[in-house]
């Protein structure tokens, strides 16, 4: 009942936010506020719960269902493992994120502002948790439309454009899924008789010569949302025109969800179709990590150059995934949890770069460092944390998926290795154009306010602590990683 607990404190918040704006404007942001910690200390509850894996011996820590519309054989099926609690802790510490860093950012409509905020975190967490594939779609959809308004409504000059943007991309890759899905139901229900939408039950389906088809439906969708070249082309602009609030929860966890879209379907659904195309994926995915890097590079617009970032991180995960063993899979949470987190404050501090010059052009930027030794301090963690310097959580992420997957395909893996090199080429020089050199800007500025450094002190312990002690992740996700293995 937890797991549902959680996405109504969302829902309902949310809700209060919308209504209780018209009496008093500063309530929407205190009620987030306040739903985000509480979601946050719930899911570190079910961390230590559950911190020495379930007790019934199983992968599964809680497998909640009651019946929904059951002569459609739909159910309110919820369950967690290690991989959707992780998944969870980011989630809502991101979520806490979003909210400070668009505390003073948004000064219109700040109501429903948050209302579309915690609707898509609430449908983020729908998706981190839902076992039923009609659900899991319901989810799917909730989180994508309060985000289209998130950007159509608070972003930048070009909203419009990269909101519907957004928004047809991911929703034709999301109705692809949902002929996959309703392909995968009716042809259970024709073998076995019994129409359902479960997952534990769609395990054993046997859908024939078409589940190479079923499968690339699934996978299409969620490559999309990940994104994979040359589905990439919505985020930058997404990423680009989007509010901080907005930057962050797409790279930090609406791109997660393509990764967990496939590890939780994709590979466990249709594991023989999966193995025949690993390679190509694999291929897309070393592709994506080069490509990401150099359009990277090529960027004067400090918000698309990290987007760019995001595309050649992702191409990790993806490399991972089709490898099929162990370590890269361990390598793949890593990822998702330190990627989240070091684009999220990357993000973070290109909005606070907003804020204080009104531009994103890193060429009329430069030795700021000077006027906000703060900000350059935490500026130069993340991006060190993006070209994957030891003892930062991105390098254990990363070096655990070239190993796992330098056995399953060398050349490849070789390829994507390059990748690690020219992001360095972009890191330092973001670093260098906005923070090192001559000064550029003339009017004065101030550094990391209280409110800053919370948000800022938060992110940089937790990619320290993850390159320090990934362990306890390890440990987390070993019995779902082990599974999938199996």
């Amino acid at each position: 009942m937890i797991l549902a607990e959680l996405i109504a404190i969302l829902l309902i918040g949310g809700l209060l936010c919308w209504l209780l704006a018209r009496w008093n404007s500063a309530l929407p942001k205190w009620i987030a506020l306040f739903s985000a910690i509480g979601g946050l200390l719930l899911t570190v509850l079910l961390c230590w719960q559950y911190k020495n894996g379930a007790q019934n011996g199983s992968e599964w820590f809680i497998n909640y269902q009651v019946s929904w519309i059951p002569s459609f054989g739909i159910s309110f099926h919820l369950a967690l493992d290690g991989l959707s609690l992780v998944l969870l802790l980011l989630t809502f510490f991101l979520g806490i994120v979003a909210v400070l860093c668009s505390w003073n950012e948004i000064k219109e409509k700040q109501g429903f502002y948050y209302f579309n905020l915690l609707w898509t975190l609430a449908g983020i967490c729908g998706v981190f948790v839902a076992m039923d594939l009609f659900l899991f779609y319901f989810f799917w959809e909730v989180m994508l439309v309060p985000m289209y308004f998130l950007i159509a409504i608070w972003g930048d000059a070009n909203r419009r454009y990269a909101s519907f943007k957004f928004f047809i991309f991911t929703q034709a890759g999301g109705l692809l899924m949902l002929l996959a899905i309703l392909a995968l139901y009716f042809i259970h229900a024709q073998q076995t008789g019994v129409y359902s939408f479960d997952y534990f039950d769609l395990l054993h389906a046997s859908p024939g010569a078409a589940a190479k088809w079923i499968m690339m439906g699934f996978l299409f969708a969620f490559m999309v949302k990940l994104p994979v070249v040359p589905l990439h082309n919505w985020l930058p602009d997404a990423h680009g025109e989007a509010p901080t609030g907005g930057s962050l929860i797409l790279a930090g966890l609406l791109l997660k969800t393509g990764a967990y879209g496939i590890i939780r379907f994709v590979i466990t659904l249709f594991p023989r179709e999966a193995q025949q195309v690993a390679w190509w994926v694999m291929l897309l995915g070393a592709i994506g990590i080069l490509y990401g890097a150099f359009l990277a590079f090529a960027q004067t617009d400090l918000k698309r150059l990290i987007a760019y970032t995001s595309v050649s991180h992702m191409g990790f995960v993806l490399l991972g995934i089709f490898a099929f063993n162990e370590i890269a899979l361990q390598g793949v949470v890593m990822q998702i949890l330190t990627h989240g987190i070091s684009t999220g404050a990357l993000f973070v501090i290109a909005g606070m770069l907003k804020e204080r010059l009104h531009t994103r052009d890193i060429n009329r930027m430069g030795g700021l460092w000077t006027a906000m030794p703060s900000m350059g301090g935490v500026a130069m963690v993340f991006t060190m944390a993006a070209l994957g310097l030891p003892v930062l959580g991105n390098f254990i992420a990363e070096f655990l998926v070239l190993i796992g997957a330098f056995s399953a395909n060398a050349a490849l893996t070789v390829l994507a290795t390059l990748g690690l090199i020219f992001s360095a080429f972009y890191a330092l020089r973001m670093m260098q154009k906005v923070f090192l050199g001559p000064v550029t800007v003339t009017v004065p500025l101030r550094d990391l306010n209280a409110r800053e450094y919370i948000m800022m002190a938060a992110l940089t312990i937790s990619i320290i602590v993850l390159g320090l002690f990934p362990q306890p992740v390890l440990d987390m996700v070993k019995g779902v990683v082990g599974a999938l293995v199996d």
